[in-house]
């Protein structure tokens, strides 16, 4: 078990990794989607969510400061799945597409919520805590 759970940190990090990578190094893209949704100081916002996503992905990843990584994740997910992704106020094909990303946010907000169930240190951690 300890093996399938080092193969979903990889997984579960690595997808936060590459979000982060995409919000600092490919950030044009979403800023501009964070100005359609009137995201306040967007490119700081994308800049700032990206940050949170590096922690949370190389915490997760490294077994390294689990509960800060995860408030860190929490950060992002829970204020970007509900004005984001508010597929409430949308219609036709972009509100399935809006739902489908609010839905997957939910998820991963309950995978990240449960690593703190799991006690530590974990198995090829690079920490203690």
């Amino acid at each position: 078990m300890e093996t399938v759970f080092f193969i979903g940190r990889i997984l579960l990090g690595g997808y936060f990794l590459l979000n982060a990578y995409n919000h600092l190094f490919k950030s044009q893209t979403l800023t501009n989607y964070a100005v359609s949704k009137k995201v306040p100081v967007a490119k700081t916002s994308v800049i700032i969510s990206g940050l949170l996503l590096l922690f949370g992905g190389y915490s997760i990843l490294a077994g390294v400061r689990i509960t800060m990584g995860v408030a860190a994740l929490v950060l992002f997910l829970v204020p970007v799945t509900f004005s984001m992704h508010a597929f409430w106020k949308e219609e036709g094909q972009t509100r399935a597409m809006e739902q489908i990303q609010f839905l997957k946010n939910l998820a991963l907000l309950g995978a990240v919520l449960m690593l703190l169930a799991i006690p530590t240190p974990w198995m090829l951690s690079l920490g203690a805590y």
